[in-house]
């Protein structure tokens, strides 16, 4: 459909297969299933080629930065490939473009620190994996650093922790786009009903 809005999910060297596959496979489940909502989803890259992720997957992206649809939504995964781009300032710039013209930006696990890095969480409150909590508040004193969240929804900012968790934002997410029903109906089709088994 022509008013089709779009959500895109960062792909770079060395980024955490779930944190990016994890919202995809919630993502596109929901945007396929129910096109009947509005929504795509896609994937985008600096160059849109394939990227190798940290434990060795190889993706490739459906659209260079240059090239992707206007985004409604954007989603930052995290991983080590991320510390590179906390000095990267191209990457940095790319990302605050983005804030000036997309008008929902996420984050799942270290994707946060790239936003910190950016400026985007001044005075905001916001999360990332554990490991990396001292990092965020260290990128940026004045995060509200909320350490036992699974996600912080800041209204036109969401972050969340580590790599699983983003499953639940993308969960929320669909949630506060088609409505709280449709996101149960989604979680029960991928069947996600976490029970940890250790």
């Amino acid at each position: 459909m022509a008013d089709t809005k779009h959500i895109g999910i960062v792909l770079f060297d060395d980024v955490e297969e779930l944190d990016a596959v994890g919202p995809w496979e919630v993502l596109a489940y929901w945007t396929r299933t129910f096109p009947e909502d509005g929504w795509s989803v896609s994937c985008i890259s600096r160059s849109g080629g394939p990227v190798q992720c940290a434990k060795g997957l190889v993706i490739h992206a459906h659209h260079a930065f240059a090239d992707a649809p206007p985004l409604d939504v954007l989603l930052h995964p995290g991983g080590h490939g991320t510390r590179p781009q906390l000095r990267d300032e191209e990457h940095l710039d790319w990302v605050r473009e983005a804030r000036r013209e997309v008008p929902l930006m996420t984050s799942v696990c270290t994707g946060s620190l790239v936003y910190a890095a950016a400026g985007l969480l001044q005075g905001r409150p916001a999360t990332t994996h554990w490991g990396a909590l001292d990092l965020l508040a260290e990128l940026d004193p004045t995060i509200d650093v909320r350490p036992d969240e699974r996600f912080v929804d800041d209204g036109d900012v969401i972050t969340s922790s580590g790599v699983s968790a983003g499953i639940d934002m993308a969960l929320h997410l669909v949630a506060r786009l088609a409505g709280a029903d449709r996101a149960r109906e989604v979680r029960r089709g991928i069947q996600y009903d976490p029970e940890p088994p250790v």
